[in-house]
C-alpha cells in the first residue's frame, strides 16, 4: 500500500492487443453447463436454460471517479469489479453463470500490473463459480478502465424486481452497514499522511473489517440460497451500492408505497460505531448515505415473518407504509423525519 512504482516492468505494447488477451486469460476455466463458447470467437455463446429469464448487468469503474490506485490493490480492484456486479445478480434472487471484462489502460501499467488485475478477476470468478467469456481491451490516455458485464439465470416465478413491495410489508436488510464508507474515510485520512511523510505505513489492523468491506467487499451470494430454504420469495429487492436511504426510496417509487425504517434498528457493527466516533461522524448518517456495502434490502410479506425473525444475517429495520405517508426514519427520539437519498451520485459535478 502507498508504495511507490518500479519502472523495470513489461510494456503491454509488446503482446499487442490480442497477445494481452492471450496472456491474460489463459488461465480462465469453463465451469457453467450454459457457457457454450467462451473466450476465443467472435461472441460468446450462452444457452438458456429450460424455463429460465436471463438477468443482465454492467457497470463501469473509472480511475480517479469509482478508485483510488493509491491505497486499492489491483488484485482487489479486479476482484471487487466482479462481486459489485454480481451483487446486483443477486438483488434480482438470480444466480451469475458468466461474466466479461473490458479494460482499457494508459502505457503507465506494465504488464505485470494487468496481471493482478486478471488474478483478483480470476479469483472473483473461481469464488463465485463464474465463467469469463469475454471483452475487450483498448488503450486510454486517462489511466484505468474497468467495464464488467455479469449474466445470469433464474426461473420467470423466482425473479425479484424492485417494483411488488406493498402496504405493511416489512423491510428487510442483510448483514450490517456503514463499514464500507468509514473504511474508505481511513484510507483516505492514511493518504494524506503518507503525502506528507512517504516513509510513513499505515497501522491499519484496528480498522481492519471497515478497510476489507472497502477494497474487497463480498456480495450476497448466500442471501438467495438462505431465502429458498426458508420459503420466503421477497416482494421487491435491491442491493446497497449508493447508500441505505437511496435504495429505500428507489424501492419506495418503483412499488409506488411509502416507508418508516427505525434508526435503533438499522444494524451497525461496532468497529463502524467507534470509528465513526473517532472520525467524529453521526453513525446512523453514515450507514443511511455511505454506499458500497453490497448488502441486500428487501421487502417481505407479514405472514413470512416467523421464517426469518431468528435469523442472524437478516434484521427487519421498517415497514411499507401508504404512499401518501411519506417516506420517513422514525428516530431513537421517536421523531419521524423525512428520508432524504444523500448517496452516492456517479453523474454529480465536481466543484
Amino acid at each position: 500500500m502507498f508504495e511507490n512504482k518500479d519502472d523495470s516492468k513489461t510494456g503491454i505494447s509488446q503482446l499487442g492487443e490480442f497477445g494481452l488477451i492471450d496472456h491474460l486469460t489463459k488461465n480462465f476455466k469453463i465451469k457453467q453447463k450454459s457457457t457454450i463458447m467462451g473466450i476465443g470467437d467472435d461472441a460468446a455463446v450462452i444457452s438458456a436454460e429450460a424455463k429460465k429469464e436471463i438477468v443482465v448487468t454492467t457497470d463501469l469503474l473509472l480511475e480517479g471517479i469509482h478508485f483510488d490506485l493509491s491505497y486499492m490493490p489491483l488484485k482487489h480492484l479486479g476482484y471487487k469489479a466482479v462481486v459489485v456486479n454480481l451483487s446486483d445478480v443477486f438483488a434480482m434472487n438470480a444466480q451469475p453463470s458468466q461474466i466479461t471484462v473490458s479494460v482499457a489502460v494508459s502505457n503507465r501499467f506494465p504488464l505485470e500490473a494487468m496481471e493482478e488485475l486478471y488474478a483478483g478477476i480470476e479469483a472473483a470468478a473461481k469464488i463465485y463459480n463464474v465463467d469469463v467469456v469475454g471483452g475487450d481491451t483498448t488503450s486510454s490516455t486517462t489511466g484505468l478502465l474497468l467495464s464488467i458485464t455479469a449474466i445470469g439465470q433464474a426461473a420467470k416465478e423466482k425473479i425479484v424486481y424492485r417494483n411488488g413491495a406493498k402496504e405493511n410489508h416489512l423491510l428487510v436488510v442483510t448483514g450490517d452497514l456503514g463499514a464500507a464508507y468509514m473504511g474508505l474515510q481511513v484510507l483516505e485520512r492514511e493518504k494524506e499522511v503518507f503525502k506528507v511523510n512517504p516513509n510513513s505505513q499505515p497501522d491499519l489492523e484496528p480498522y481492519s473489517y471497515l478497510v476489507e468491506r472497502q477494497l474487497k467487499p463480498e456480495a450476497r451470494q448466500d442471501i438467495p440460497k438462505l431465502l429458498a430454504e426458508l420459503d420466503v420469495l421477497p416482494s421487491a429487492m435491491i442491493d446497497i451500492s449508493d447508500g441505505l436511504s437511496s435504495e429505500i426510496i428507489h424501492i419506495c417509487k418503483s412499488s409506488k408505497v411509502g416507508c418508516n425504517v427505525y434508526e435503533d434498528k438499522i444494524p451497525l457493527d461496532p468497529q463502524v460505531i467507534s470509528v465513526c466516533e473517532e472520525f467524529n461522524i453521526d453513525s446512523t448518517t453514515i450507514a443511511l448515505s455511505g454506499g458500497e456495502d453490497y448488502e441486500l434490502l428487501f421487502t417481505i410479506k407479514t405472514e413470512d415473518f416467523p421464517k426469518i425473525k431468528s435469523n442472524p444475517h437478516l434484521t427487519i429495520i421498517g415497514h411499507m407504509t401508504a404512499e401518501s405517508e411519506g417516506i420517513h426514519l422514525i428516530s431513537r427520539a421517536n421523531t419521524k423525519i423525512p428520508l432524504v437519498a444523500r448517496g452516492w451520485n456517479a453523474l454529480k459535478n465536481e466543484e
